[in-house]
């Protein structure tokens, strides 16, 4: 629970000063030995934990999920595999997973979602990674529009879609290859552009790190570049820009 949400409740007689106290007093995280919980970190930055699933033991992943969801009455988990949606789905059956973007999660079911981001890719193949940042800013309450396979070798295939682009809060672009597409994006649109640069392409893409130092070296202003294949961290950034454009129209 927020602080925000503790003090409201205060407020309307639902929670007791004291109540209000004690959860406030608690300890800002909790301790599972093999882990320590970040459970205030919604209250620090607007944004609960979440869980990198890969490697992680099955035990370690389970409890931690178990522990996320008590706690925030939903949880997310990115880089999962069918194994481990098994191993939750066994405890919670309401967990979803798409093996696409591999998004574990368990999400409430009156989620209001708003704003808008546009999540764009070069090609098909850079599409789980696409699905990675769009469920993310989903997940975190904004509101996605999907724009793919519109790369720069048919670039009437992007023309004919900026009008849903430019009126978004902010782009996601999400390419491999040699990851043009952010540069082309960052000179039509008047928005932030997140680029992501994917470990799709031929030899010479160097697994990632040839869109990689492209989109580093763009000329189109207001490029900003995530790592390598990191669609968790775009859709992240891109709900917190989302945020803040919704509240500057408020």
């Amino acid at each position: 629970m927020q602080t925000h949400e503790i003090l409201e409740s205060v407020q309307q007689g639902k929670m007791s000063v004291d109540e209000a106290e004690r959860l406030l007093r608690r300890q800002p995280y909790e301790d599972l030995g093999y882990a320590k919980l970040d459970t205030h970190r919604r209250i620090r930055s607007g944004f609960a934990e979440v869980i990198y699933c890969e490697h992680k033991a099955d035990e370690h992943l389970v409890e931690i999920f178990a522990r996320l969801f008590a706690e925030e009455g939903e949880a997310l988990g990115t880089r999962a595999n069918q194994h481990q949606y098994d191993l939750i789905r066994g405890r919670f059956p309401q967990a979803a997973f798409d093996p696409l973007s591999r998004i574990l999660k368990i999400e409430k079911e009156d989620k209001q979602r708003s704003g808008k981001i546009a999540v764009c890719t070069a090609g098909t193949a850079d599409i789980a990674v696409a699905e990675e940042a769009a469920q993310t800013a989903e997940f975190f309450g904004s509101r996605v529009e999907r724009i793919y396979d519109v790369g720069v070798c048919g670039m009437h295939r992007l023309l004919a879609c900026m009008d849903t682009i430019q009126s978004a809060n902010c782009v996601v672009a999400v390419a491999g290859m040699e990851g043009a597409l952010a540069s082309v994006l960052g000179g039509l649109v008047d928005k932030p552009v997140i680029a992501v640069p994917t470990s799709v392409g031929y030899g010479v893409n160097m697994q990632g790190l040839t869109p990689l130092l492209a989109m580093l070296s763009s000329c189109a202003n207001g490029v900003s570049v995530v790592n390598i294949d990191n669609g968790y961290g775009a859709g992240y950034i891109a709900t917190q820009i989302d945020r803040l454009a919704e509240r500057g129209k408020a």
